[in-house]
């Protein structure tokens, strides 16, 4: 039998009172080798939703493709924008149809909605929690303890995005297989806004 590796990430996501925060590392592990430090983790899917993912490249490359095609026909259809809910559902009956032959990732999808801010964590085959907050990746071990201690569902997306970038700050300094740099996605009433950080900025 084969054995599948599959690369590491520290994808982290939480909501706040006036938006969602989402935040992946860079690097691309193949076993013990760090096969590239500058790979993308977290996706801007529309305006007003993200995705974090971890798994191999390749199927959640792939799967925001399809994402992204299928938000712009549900919005030429209906002439609304899709909601964070429907996005999730369209994903989790996605990795569900292929469950015998699953894409190996987890993913968390955040978004702000009309109603507010949403967030959802889901598996290789498609299992659809909404949460508070999710993580996804090797480094959700480290991640998800300071994440509990930290996080109140009152923070401002200030305030969260500076909890995000410390959570995977840390986790990467015991995380072999994340490193090289931040990626984070700030998602408001507003719109979108992106940010990346170098890894010399952290202090590593």
């Amino acid at each position: 039998m084969t054995e599948i590796t599959v690369p590491g990430a520290c994808g982290v996501a939480i909501k706040c009172k006036d938006g969602v925060i989402l935040g992946n590392d860079n690097r691309a592990t193949w076993g013990y080798t760090v096969s590239n430090k500058s790979t993308r983790k977290v996706f801007k899917i529309t305006e007003y939703i993200g995705l974090a993912a971890y798994g191999l490249i390749g199927d959640y490359q792939i799967l925001v493709k399809i994402l992204r095609a299928q938000a712009n026909l549900y919005k030429l259809d209906t002439r609304e924008r899709i909601s964070t809910k429907s996005l999730a559902k369209l994903v989790s009956n996605y990795l569900f149809s292929r469950k015998m032959a699953p894409l190996y990732t987890n993913l968390v999808v955040a978004g702000m909605d009309k109603d507010g801010p949403k967030l959802y964590t889901l598996d290789a085959i498609g299992s659809l929690i909404p949460e508070d907050y999710g993580v996804a990746g090797t480094g959700m071990f480290m991640s998800i303890g300071l994440l509990e201690a930290e996080y109140k569902p009152d923070l401002t997306v200030a305030q969260g995005e500076k909890l995000v970038e410390k959570i995977i700050r840390n986790a990467m300094k015991r995380d072999i297989m994340s490193g090289n740099g931040i990626d984070i996605l700030v998602i408001t009433k507003d719109g979108s806004k992106e940010k990346h950080i170098d890894i010399e900025e952290l202090g590593e």
